[in-house]
């Protein structure tokens, strides 16, 4: 007899069931009834014994002529996406501490929030039933009610302190970073800082402008902070300049920012920058000899350099470039839409493109430098994304800027996914939303007292080891 039968018998005893016994047949175990009865025949006591059932280990008991009910299984209280989850978690991880230091009043909803929004643009009111569907790996508790959202944000948006405590540890982590900026359109009365100005659509429609850092090695969202909209783009960069101490890094800016001020501006502050001039710019006429050439991107590009006091001067020509704009500037001219005399300029400076900059390097080094800004453009393309679908809770400058720094940790979130994917060479194949949607198959299901992970696909397991995230439990592995 099985200890768990010996066990199960020994309790009916217990509770007053007498003359039970259990004889065993190979693996079965079956339950009698056992007395004793008087035989005239062979005139002493004779043990008669009755089938009543047989014992199961999982199912206990089973009376004589029933079956087990076997359709009876544990309810679960909950399923949870556990995969998806796992890596926003991870995601943010970094992001947590300071979050719980700066923000320690309101950082689990900041937390939430953002780790919701890294898949999509969720409204506040579906913000608690998305962070509800989640598997909560740390076990923390945000109050998710739409005004109380709303709450935080206005807090949260007024504590500029304790973004720039954020926002100065991120920079550390990248010696070169790219300054840009862009715009919001809202109509709402309520905000001070929606003003009309120069946007490129041409909309005359009151916007709020955001100025976003980025760095430029990890393509990492540095620091992001919202400005009235009809202050023009060299006059944000004054104010970031003050906020954070950029002295040790190499500022990378567009054209739009071109203007002699804001050079003597980051030399007093030491600032490294690399900064292209605008096509009309008297730098132009600086003459500098083309005596070196590479190819970029399968286009010849020719170059030369030159040192202007204390700064020096990049000139490029892309020759593929120059024939396309020599043909748009030579139909210009036929059609009279330029005179002569400019067709004469602009012909001559067809294809060149100058850099100023007080940072000495390799032109060829130089011009890949630059060229890496490009793929920040997408930062703000994702970014947007996001902040745009938020007009309808823009009602007071207090929420803008609480909007756009939880919109910055969702964007931070999906940057370091996205760089995960690069590392493991799949960009070209899978995005951070297709991860996403393929680890949200891994389902958590708790039964109360335990829960269990589901079967995890062989696709998503195959990811998993090539993202090195190790985030599934080795039991069950396939």
């Amino acid at each position: 007899m099985e200890p768990w039968a010996r066990c199960w018998l020994e309790d009916q005893r217990k509770a007053g069931e007498k003359c039970l016994e259990i004889k065993v047949r190979g693996a079965c175990h079956y339950v009698y009834r056992s007395t004793s009865e008087y035989d005239k025949k062979i005139k002493k006591g004779r043990k008669v014994s009755v089938y009543i059932g047989r014992l199961d280990k999982d199912y206990g008991f089973i009376p004589k002529g029933e079956k087990p009910k076997t359709n009876v299984i544990p309810v679960p209280h909950s399923v949870t996406d556990y995969g998806n989850s796992m890596i926003l978690h991870n995601m943010m991880g970094e992001l947590k501490p300071f979050l719980m230091k700066n923000f320690p009043e309101y950082w689990e909803e900041l937390y939430a929030m953002s780790i919701v929004r890294v898949n999509g643009y969720v409204p506040l009111k579906r913000i608690k039933d998305t962070w509800e569907d989640l598997y909560n790996l740390e076990g923390i508790k945000p109050n998710l009610n739409p005004s109380n959202l709303s709450k935080v944000l206005r807090e949260v948006g007024c504590d500029r302190f304790g973004q720039n405590e954020l926002f100065n540890h991120l920079k550390n982590a990248d010696t070169q970073l790219v300054y840009d900026l862009s715009s919001c359109f809202s109509r709402s009365m309520n905000i001070l800082q929606a003003e009309k100005g120069y946007n490129k659509d041409c909309i005359q429609v009151p916007q709020i402008n955001f100025a976003l850092l980025c760095g430029l090695d990890s393509e990492m969202p540095t620091m992001i902070k919202s400005v009235p909209g009809s202050v023009k783009d060299i006059k944000t960069l004054y104010k970031t300049i003050e906020e954070l101490d950029i002295s040790d890094k190499i500022l990378l800016l567009d054209r739009g920012f071109f203007s002699e001020n804001i050079l003597n501006c980051l030399e007093e502050n030491h600032i490294k920058f690399v900064l292209p001039t605008k096509r009309n710019s008297h730098y132009y006429d600086t003459r500098i000899h083309l005596n070196e050439e590479f190819i970029y991107h399968d286009r010849l590009i020719k170059c030369g350099k030159r040192k202007l006091g204390n700064r020096f001067l990049y000139l490029y020509e892309d020759l593929d470039l120059r024939l396309e704009e020599q043909k748009t500037i030579f139909r210009k001219r036929e059609e009279g839409k330029i005179s002569d005399e400019e067709y004469s300029l602009k012909q001559n400076r067809a294809g060149k493109f100058l850099i100023i900059s007080n940072y000495d390097i390799g032109k060829k080094e130089m011009y890949e430098l630059y060229k890496k800004r490009d793929s920040i453009e997408k930062l703000f393309d994702a970014y947007k994304t996001t902040l745009d679908a938020d007009k309808l809770y823009l009602h007071d400058d207090e929420s803008v800027y609480g909007h756009v720094f939880v919109a910055f940790l969702s964007l931070y979130a999906y940057c370091k996914l996205l760089k995960a994917i690069k590392k493991a060479e799949i960009n070209d194949k899978v995005s951070p939303i297709d991860i996403l949607l393929k680890f949200r198959k891994v389902k958590s299901i708790n039964f109360g007292e335990k829960s269990i992970i589901t079967e995890v696909p062989k696709k998503v397991r195959e990811l998993d080891k090539t993202l090195k995230f190790n985030i599934f439990p080795t039991k069950n592995g396939s």
